[in-house]
């Protein structure tokens, strides 16, 4: 059909009416059938409107906190199906002995100094080195004992009257083969001359050798049967049933020394279980001084403690640190021209070493300390008589920390 003039053009304007109405409401429209001449055709499509712009955000206003956001504080406070076994040297005329007091360690029931759950019963303690014969000392030691040098008995006083020492530990090292190899009843007399001159607890300690130290610890047990000295050190590389015996016969306390490794110890205490009961055995895991694996040292002693709070049946034992070897460091006694300036004096380089050292174990739960300066035994029985004086603390006032002056 063709389609002219005017009535062509009404029916295309129909057209383009519907058409528009169409693709208002559906926005697509299909023709079929449809075919378009047309010279020009042209698409004219509205500008799609462009979308408003978002008014500015301003930035939110910082107010500073004038005060604590009051939240409620639940007390961490844990109970501990285990306990370490509590361990006392010495023994008193009305105990067997000839001792003017004991010393006790051990009996905790929390991890070291968590006051606000249970605050340790009895305090560390310290004991300071004593030689039966003249040995080299770093100058930084031998200036305050020099006097006493190669006189156990003086040198044990002075420890103990002058350096506020809580006991004492007396090595026999003349008894060592490859040096004097003094005989068992030689130490067994130093041992009493030394139980003479003070009437604190003492600790033993042999020369190193296992075969000897054995012979001449049964001779020094015999002879002060009842006092309830600490042997220093039963091992397993020496006869630990032959020890055994020998501190069960004499009543005396083994000092259980092991290199830094649990299962060792372990099986050292087993051994000694067959003849001491437990409350007859101090544990030494080994000590590292700073620098040269003092967190090894750290890390089983605080072990070795926490497994006793869980119940281990056996490391429930006081633990026991040889702090004194913190002087086999190099930086605790060098020269300062050969180390270098910024390292100070070794006069003051040489005590602070041997004290970081105590210091860092007492955090893992060490009962006994032996040590040798005057100055790093002092200041550690200060650090210990502070944390001992908090007592018992209050768990629902941990929170204040933030507002307690110091």
């Amino acid at each position: 059909m063709n389609l002219v003039g005017e009535e062509a053009r009404e029916r295309v304007l129909r057209f383009s009416e519907d058409l528009l109405k169409l693709l208002s409401k559906f926005q697509e429209v299909e023709l079929e059938g449809i075919a378009v001449e047309a010279e020009e055709l042209e698409i004219h499509l509205p500008p799609a409107a462009a979308p408003a712009a978002a008014p500015p955000v301003a930035p939110p206003v910082r107010v500073k906190p004038t005060e604590l956001i009051e939240v409620e504080f639940t007390p961490p406070v844990m109970e501990y199906p285990g306990r370490v076994v509590e361990v006392t040297i010495g023994a008193t005329r009305s105990e067997g002995g000839t001792r003017g007091k004991t010393v006790t360690v051990g009996g905790e029931a929390a991890p070291p100094f968590y006051m606000f759950e249970k605050p340790p019963p009895h305090p560390p303690v310290v004991a300071m080195d004593v030689f039966d014969s003249a040995i080299p000392l770093p100058k930084a030691l031998k200036m305050h004992v020099r006097d006493v040098i190669g006189n156990p008995a003086e040198w044990a006083k002075l420890a103990i009257e002058k350096f506020g020492a809580d006991l004492v530990t007396v090595h026999l090292v003349s008894t060592d083969p490859l040096r004097e190899d003094a005989p068992p009843s030689q130490a067994a007399k130093t041992i009493e001359d030394v139980l003479q001159a003070i009437d604190t607890p003492i600790i033993v300690g042999g020369c190193g050798d296992p075969r000897k130290d054995l012979a001449v610890f049964e001779k020094v047990c015999e002879v002060t049967e009842g006092e309830r000295l600490v042997i220093s050190t039963i091992t397993l590389d020496m006869d630990v049933d032959k020890a055994g015996q020998i501190l069960q016969k004499y009543g005396h306390i083994a000092l259980a020394f092991t290199p830094i490794e649990l299962n060792m110890a372990r099986e050292l205490n087993r051994k000694l279980y067959e003849y001491l009961p437990k409350e007859c055995i101090v544990m030494d895991p080994t000590t590292a001084a700073l620098g040269y694996g003092l967190e090894y040292s750290f890390t089983v002693m605080e072990r070795a403690r926490l497994a006793a709070l869980m119940g281990d049946p056996e490391l429930p034992h006081p633990i026991f640190s040889g702090t004194t070897n913190a002087w086999a460091a190099r930086e605790a006694w060098m020269k300062e021209k050969e180390l270098g300036p910024e390292w100070g004096p070794r006069e003051l380089r040489g005590p602070l070493w041997e004290t970081v050292t105590a210091l860092t174990l007492l955090l893992a739960g060490v009962d006994l300390f032996m040590m040798m300066h005057p100055a790093a035994v002092r200041t550690v029985k200060e650090v210990i008589n502070r944390l001992m004086k908090y007592g018992e603390g209050k768990p629902e006032e941990i929170s204040r920390w933030v507002s307690v002056r110091i």
